[in-house]
């Protein structure tokens, strides 16, 4: 009961049907206050609707603008290997609600590494998960940046 205080909701959800090798992403911020809360929703999309990322997370736009690090200082092939890396290890947990709390853990996610998403959805990804780590105290593998 105490996770559904402290989350809001989480929708993270892929859809890849293309090994395109160029996408381009289209990146929407959308926030609506209401009296109870406020809602932080970004969605990532490229031209064509081949994938599809949505993050519903109060809170991760202000960080992503306010402690994240700028794009372009990671590689994206250092974004890849993290984002299979994090992705593999959220998939597990998705698979053991009796181990890991189904309230952060809601649904897998559909990263397939042989796919080229580019670079805005690997940063938005990536900096999703170090954002769900030091927020919830979670550890998804291997050195988690304190931002």
């Amino acid at each position: 009961m105490k996770n559904c205080f402290y989350i809001l909701g989480v929708l993270f959800t892929i859809i890849a049907c293309s090994t395109t090798a160029t996408n381009t992403a289209a990146v929407t911020d959308n926030s609506s206050t209401t009296k109870s809360n406020i809602k932080d929703t970004v969605r990532i999309a490229n031209d064509s609707l081949e994938y599809e990322v949505i993050i519903i997370d109060n809170g991760f736009t202000s960080w992503l603008a306010s402690r994240a690090f700028p794009r372009n200082y990671h590689s994206l092939s250092f974004l890849e290997n993290k984002n299979y890396q994090y992705v593999t290890e959220w998939n597990n947990r998705v698979l053991q609600p009796q181990r890991f709390s189904p309230n952060l853990y809601e649904m897998t996610i559909d990263y397939q590494p042989h796919i080229h998403y580019g670079y805005e959805v690997n940063y938005l990804i990536y900096n999703y998960m170090i954002y769900f780590q030091n927020t919830y105290k979670q550890k998804l593998g291997g050195y988690v940046p304190q931002r």
